[in-house]
């Protein structure tokens, strides 16, 4: 393990470790990085000497800002250091976003450093022992993390870098902090200039909030400084949205409804499907992109919504929600993948309840279910879980949730507990598409018997989409149990195409 305090101490003994790293080491907690300040004229040079010492990668990150970063070969530790914004290190640390952040600690001043590597993994740093007397603070950051609370570091931070107001919400959940009152004041007034932020900044701070579980507390009050409105104005139109279905809030009071429970749902999958809670584990390691799905999935209701008689209906909204959604998803830059997988999970957030208005869910249906949504089926299973149990209350989901791995009631006894009874049937559909997911595979993806050139040549056919056609019919045929092995796959095929050339 490298001599890491003495390599800063004989390479940059005029740095100040500063921001996140000594925030942590006073919460007694290991940051992912070290943050070194110095002055602009030390950095490349200073930069480049100790990647030498390190053995480690350095790189230019930004020229105009003087910001270089180091990786170590064999810790994967990083290191940035970073000239002063402004002419010396008071002035960088009064220009900082909160008063916890705006921290500095000497290099050359005593203290220890520990170190955690993990295979594969990027390493982890904790500053240890550092004396409270050379610990340099101007606006009392200190102070404020004893009291578990974010404060700004200055009148016009906001102002001057408008992402610095979902920083303030992302460093609220991950910390488990308080924002200050004149914090949400002052956001308040600020919101509307988050669009002034890049894309690609939102979207980092929205995904770590979305990964702790403290969004929901979180984005309720970014709802109440203005701020996720801001963010998402088609979100402020769900607010007078279908108020006589939903209550005050309308669409907008369900959707954070939903945003409940799904953050709730992958923080216990263990109690909402004991069975399968290992399984699904891998699946949902990105909960972030399961939350913005669930905050984005009825996007569409208001500008679908039609009366029907003396119903309010809302046709293809699911659809309409998945081309809004994908638009939203491409100005945050969100990789391509994570767009399509989100985009699926709305447009496709009905089929459950098409499937639910049957009394039997067949191995048929099951297939063409998971045949349809890919890699979507699963991730959309979820967020249909926190839809349906949005609509009962937490006292209510505590007494059915035993039951939803039960045998799938019927509709009609389903009736006779209304809201709840309709709830509960609903979430029994999705155990019984896991159950049929997991437990019989090979109902759900079939093994394949013939391909399409055993097809062409059995039938005597040419090219053509006809065997596409042929191959999912014997698909179809293998789940419902007609057809076993490949024997039977011939016999299947010659006796329901065997016409086809000469027709």
């Amino acid at each position: 393990m490298i001599d890491l305090v003495r390599a800063l101490r004989t390479y940059v003994p005029d740095a100040y470790y500063v921001g996140g790293v000594v925030r942590d080491a006073l919460l007694k907690k290991p940051s992912g990085d070290i943050d070194l300040a110095l002055p602009k004229n030390r950095v490349k040079e200073a930069a480049l000497t100790l990647a030498k010492h390190l053995k480690a990668a350095a790189f230019e990150m930004d020229a105009e800002f003087g910001v270089w970063r180091l990786v170590t070969r064999k810790e994967n530790l990083q290191i940035d250091l970073t000239a002063f914004q402004g002419k010396d290190l008071r002035e960088d640390l009064l220009r900082r976003d909160f008063t916890l952040n705006a921290l500095a600690y000497p290099v050359d001043a005593p203290l220890n450093i520990q170190i955690q590597t993990g295979k594969g993994q990027k390493a982890q740093v904790r500053l240890k022992k550092l004396q409270q007397k050379l610990l340099i603070d101007f606006k009392g950051g200190a102070k404020d993390l004893a009291a578990r609370e974010i404060k700004l570091n200055g009148p016009h931070v906001l102002q001057e870098d408008p992402v610095r107001m979902l920083r303030a919400f992302r460093h609220a959940a991950e910390l488990k902090f308080s924002l200050s009152p004149s914090v949400l004041r002052q956001i308040k007034k600020d919101a509307p200039l988050v669009v002034q932020a890049a894309g690609e900044r939102i979207h980092e701070e929205l995904n770590r909030l979305f990964q702790t579980p403290r969004a929901y507390e979180n984005i309720l009050l970014m709802e109440k400084t203005g701020l996720l409105t801001a963010l998402f104005p088609l979100l402020e139109e769900q607010r007078t949205c279908a108020q006589c279905y939903y209550g005050k809030g309308g669409v907008l009071k369900h959707t954070l409804d939903c945003f409940r429970r799904e953050e709730w749902l992958l923080e216990n999958l263990h109690k909402a499907f004991p069975k399968y809670h290992k399984k699904l584990a891998p699946i949902v390691q990105n909960k972030a992109l399961f939350k913005m799905a669930v905050l984005l999935h009825d996007i569409a209701k208001p500008a679908t919504a039609k009366v029907q008689g003396d119903r309010l209906r809302f046709f293809y909204h699911e659809q309409k929600g998945a081309q809004m959604a994908r638009k939203i998803l491409d100005n945050l830059h969100y990789s391509k993948a994570d767009n399509r997988l989100i985009c699926g999970m709305i447009a496709e957030h009905l089929r459950p309840s098409n499937l639910a208005s049957n009394d039997v869910i067949t191995d048929r249906g099951a297939y063409k279910f998971f045949r349809d949504l890919g890699d979507a089926a699963l991730p959309m299973l979820l967020l249909c879980w926190a839809d349906y149990t949005s609509y009962i209350t937490d006292a209510q989901l505590r007494r059915i949730l035993p039951k939803s791995a039960d045998k799938l009631m019927s509709i009609e006894t389903a009736k006779k507990t209304a809201n709840v009874g309709k709830t509960l049937r609903h979430m029994q559909v999705l155990s019984l598409l896991f159950k049929k997911y997991f437990d019989s595979p090979k109902k759900i993806k079939p093994s394949k018997l013939l391909d399409g050139r055993e097809v062409m040549q059995i039938l005597n056919l040419p090219s053509s989409p006809l065997i596409g056609e042929i191959l999912e019919a014997l698909a179809v045929a293998q789940v419902e149990g007609a057809v076993t092995d490949k024997a039977s796959a011939e016999e299947f095929i010659r006796r329901q195409y065997g016409a086809q050339k000469s027709a």
